[in-house]
This record gives structure tokens, C-alpha cells and sequence, in this order.
């Protein structure tokens, strides 16, 4: 049997080495991201990318598209294994702008479900992430992916047939959860004022409505929501993680009150379209997302507010518990019936 030995000023070593190391990290979300002062980024494997693979049961098949090989943007496309036209929602992941991918398992597992539940084709789009690509690069993102999407439509390209032929292009959405449902609603503001200045700027596109889930807003002036004590167990969004996202996101020098973190810190634009907002009742985010409902409402925005009871952040991908998968149910069930007004 082979021996070990200790060797106690190895060890004073190696804690020394473990110190300076820390002492060289930046920013850290314990388990997620680890940013360095040299600029370096290093990310964790929480969670397992997948292929394209459809499970069995889920009447729905996919694909990965390239938007844009320069800046590695792609799109994982979603569609039903039916035939027929269907709404299309361009979907955006959330993580913080930092973290997340369209290939992750719980939202391949959701969009699946969600697609072939609510009868909906959904390219899930896969953006830059920040540090390296601060805002607005994700918002950038979002919007090639859309005028990408209108040139397949009027060339009419045979690679992308197999799912554009079933798109109602009059029937479309942005859709995102959590830093997605902010790039949602900064991609709808973009497009807004692109089509102000230019007709037609997305058309044979017609932008319905925005599906915001528990979206990713922030302020320098807390909430009651963001202070409460009360976190359900391995809360996928603390108040802490929170502000790391916002200062490893935003440009540099910027605080919580930019714009594109607090839209109620400046007028909202008038472009947004009619929105459902879904809030979850133990989330930190709980009264920004009703304070933005308020907002949308003042302005005589068709604002459907809905809230999920018992649930933290990002239930409907993060957390397996009955009530989640319950109300993971209900979401898609509202999502169905506000894409089909």
C-alpha cells in the first residue's frame, strides 16, 4: 500500500498560493462566475449544455441555426412536429447577461415543453455574454437576430424552410426570463425606434407583444421585495448576486439607475407593445416587475400581470419541486392563451 506523508510547510504553501489567487479575483457569484483583475473569466458547468435532441413524449423536434459566425451568434429553433402555422416567439436566456446558454438542459427542457405545449415556433437565441461583452452587446444581439429572421422570410432560404414555413409572421413575440425579459424589453425599444425612422424597418415581421418573466431590473433605491428576509432555499437570485451581475453588465462607470437597468429612471418609450408580465411571489424582483407593470399601465399599455404563488426566481427552469412543475404548468398555460388573443 502506497504511503502518504505531510509535509506542514507544503501545505503553508499551497494556502499562501490559494490567498494570492483570491486576492487576484475582481468579482465573484459563488458557483457561477469567478472574474479576475487580469481580465480573465472563468465559468462553472452548473449546469449541462445538451445537443438538439428532442426527449421522447415532447411532440416538438430542433435544430441549432448561425445568425452570425463572426460574433459566434446562433439560435436554437423549436418547432412543432404538427402541421400549421404558429406564432413565433424569439426567446432570450437569462443568467445575469454573464452566465447561461440556449443549450443548457432546463431550457431546452422548458422551450421544448413550451413549444409543443403552447403550439409555438421558438428560436431561442444564444447572445454574448458580459464581462467581456458588456451591454449593449446583448441588446445588438437581439436585434441582428431579428433582422436576421426578416431576410430569411423574404429570401425565402430553402435551409431555413423547415421551420420559417410554419411561422404566422403576424403572430410574433419577444420572450425572455430573468436578464432574457430585459433584452426582450431593450430589443422591442430598439426596434421601436428603428421603425420610427425607417417604415417597414421589420416587416413581413409584425411585432404582437413582449412576454416578460420575472424580469432582470434593478435601482439604486432598494424595494421592499429586494430587502425581505424570506428567500426560498437555494434562491436562484440573491440580492448580492444581483448587484454582481449589474456591475460586471452594465458599461463601465454606469450605476443601477442607467436605463438599462431602471427603465423607470426615464420616461419609458412609447414603442412597447402590449406586455405579459409574470412575477413570482418569492422572487427579490416581485415589486420592481409590479412597479414596471404600473408604468406600462399609466401609459395606456395593454399590460397583463400575472402572479405565481410560492415560487422564487427562475422556478420554471431552476427548481423541480411539485409546485414548481405545477406552476411551470400554469406559466406555459398563460403564455398559450396571451399568444393566441
Amino acid at each position: 500500500m502506497a504511503s502518504l506523508s505531510f509535509d506542514a510547510r507544503l501545505n503553508l504553501q499551497l494556502s499562501k498560493s490559494h490567498q494570492q489567487q483570491q486576492s487576484l479575483v475582481l468579482e465573484e457569484i459563488e458557483g457561477l462566475i469567478r472574474v479576475y483583475k487580469d481580465g480573465r473569466v472563468e465559468r462553472f458547468p452548473i449546469i449541462p449544455s445538451v445537443s438538439c435532441t428532442i426527449f421522447s413524449g415532447v411532440d416538438t423536434h430542433a435544430r441549432d441555426v448561425t445568425i452570425d459566425k463572426f460574433t459566434n451568434l446562433w439560435a436554437r429553433v423549436y418547432v412543432p412536429n404538427r402541421p400549421g402555422k404558429y406564432p413565433l416567439l424569439v426567446y432570450f436566456h437569462g443568467g445575469g447577461f454573464c452566465v447561461g446558454s440556449a443549450a443548457w438542459s432546463c431550457y431546452h427542457e422548458f422551450l421544448a415543453n413550451l413549444a409543443s405545449t403552447a403550439s409555438c415556433v421558438i428560436v431561442s437565441v444564444n447572445y454574448r455574454l458580459a464581462p467581456e461583452n458588456r451591454l449593449p452587446a446583448a441588446y445588438e444581439d437581439g436585434v441582428n437576430a431579428i433582422m436576421w429572421l426578416k431576410r430569411q422570410v423574404a429570401n425565402g432560404s430553402d435551409e431555413h424552410k423547415w421551420w420559417v414555413s410554419q411561422c404566422n409572421l403576424s403572430n410574433f413575440f419577444l420572450v425572455g426570463d430573468s436578464a432574457g425579459a430585459n433584452i426582450a424589453f431593450n430589443v422591442a425599444v430598439q426596434l421601436g425606434n428603428i421603425s420610427a425612422s425607417v417604415s417597414n424597418a421589420i416587416k413581413p415581421l409584425h411585432l404582437k407583444g413582449v412576454i416578460l418573466i420575472q424580469p432582470f431590473f434593478g435601482g439604486e433605491i432598494r424595494t421592499g421585495s429586494e430587502k425581505m428576509a424570506s428567500q426560498p432555499p437555494n434562491s436562484a437570485l440573491t440580492l448580492s448576486a444581483s448587484d454582481t451581475y449589474w456591475r460586471l453588465s452594465l458599461p463601465s462607470g454606469a450605476n443601477r439607475d442607467h436605463p438599462w437597468c431602471n427603465p423607470l429612471s426615464n420616461r419609458i418609450n412609447s414603442s412597447i407593445p402590449s406586455a405579459m408580465v409574470c412575477i413570482s411571489e418569492l422572487d427579490i424582483l416581485k415589486d420592481r416587475n409590479s412597479q414596471l407593470c404600473n408604468a406600462l399601465a399609466n401609459m395606456g399599455k395593454a399590460v397583463e400581470m400575472v402572479m405565481y404563488r410560492g415560487v422564487g426566481h427562475a422556478f420554471q427552469v431552476l427548481h423541480k419541486s411539485q409546485m414548481a412543475r405545477s406552476r411551470t404548468q400554469e406559466m406555459i398555460s398563460d403564455i398559450k392563451a396571451f399568444i393566441n388573443q
